[in-house]
């Protein structure tokens, strides 16, 4: 197996990298138990940062169920840059034309994305009165405030330039979200994909502002349509573009996923609301319930769901 290339020999040093020989030979040593004893940091620790993780968690109360939507918080937000993660991985794939290789990535986002729907369960137990125990002291604090789940609207193509203003105090955290704003989301990507594929996308399509929302295109629409029936474009090209090695196809097919997945978290959301604070209003400002069911009329890959209607 290809070994990728160390970024952080300190690091490395410290969780002690070794071949297959070498952990063969420790294995010997140690008569087959665990190695116990070590000179500095235990490897572990020095690789997942556990023990910092576990310094990360400061209640504002002594209420034992606040630990447990404190947590629940921050496993969704390492969610968040894991889905962002692999999302990003995949538009370089299909900025590069290799949408084999974007398979795979949008199979682990929507795999990590279904981890962060498990998250809520986490949090099933909560009725209001749990809930208000605790939620005075979160002041204004609230989710619609996660720069990361931002970085991941904007990546799948929920995007809204408003929704940067809350970081604006915070120059490093705006101008990230700013550049992600300015960069092409993975529909865009995708939608280019199919132009240079050889269906038939209007400029005004490909050339529009990336700061703003894609708008659903008829065009967008008939190019899936025509993947998904083996015609159009590619459909009499290389071995294997038709079937069941539609490739295009089989990418629309891990877009869904990821789609559904996404969806599936907003709504849990959503449900998660209702159970803990009915209809009243936001932490952060907002009508709460009310603002996040109109949220959910913007739909992910739009185009890709529409075609259906025509298959």
């Amino acid at each position: 197996m290809k070994q990728t290339d160390l970024r952080a020999p300190a690091l490395a040093a410290a969780v002690r990298p070794a071949t297959p020989q070498q952990r063969a030979a420790r294995a010997a040593r140690n008569g087959g138990e665990p190695t116990l004893d070590f000179a500095e940091r235990v490897p572990y620790d020095a690789y997942v940062h556990a023990s910092t993780l576990h310094r990360l968690q400061q209640p504002l109360s002594d209420d034992p169920g606040e630990m447990s939507f404190l947590v629940v918080s921050q496993i969704m937000e390492l969610y968040f840059g894991l889905a962002r993660h692999e999302l990003r991985e995949a538009q370089r794939c299909l900025r590069a034309d290799r949408v084999w290789d974007a398979l795979a990535p949008l199979r682990r986002a929507a795999l990590h994305l279904e981890g962060l729907n498990a998250a809520w369960k986490g949090l099933r137990w909560m009725t209001p009165a749990d809930f208000n125990r605790f939620r005075n002291l979160l002041g204004e604090g609230s989710g619609f405030q996660s720069a990361m789940y931002r970085h991941l609207e904007f990546t799948l193509g929920l995007r809204d330039p408003a929704l940067i203003r809350p970081f604006r105090r915070q120059a490093e955290v705006h101008a990230d979200l700013r550049a992600t704003l300015a960069t092409p989301s993975l529909w865009d990507d995708v939608i280019a994909l199919l132009a240079r594929r050889g269906f038939e996308v209007p400029a005004e399509v490909l050339g529009r502002d990336v700061t703003e929302e894609h708008r659903p295109h008829p065009a967008v629409e008939a190019a899936w349509v025509a993947v998904y029936d083996d015609e159009g474009p590619g459909a009499d090209g290389p071995a294997g573009a038709r079937g069941p090695g539609n490739e295009l196809r089989l990418l629309g097919e891990a877009l869904a996923e990821v789609a559904e997945q996404f969806g599936d978290w907003r709504w849990n959301h959503v449900k998660a609301v209702q159970r803990t604070m009915g209809a009243k209003v936001g932490s952060g400002g907002s009508a709460g319930l009310a603002w996040l069911q109109r949220s959910m009329s913007r739909v992910v890959f739009p185009e890709l769901w529409s075609a259906r209607t025509a298959m």
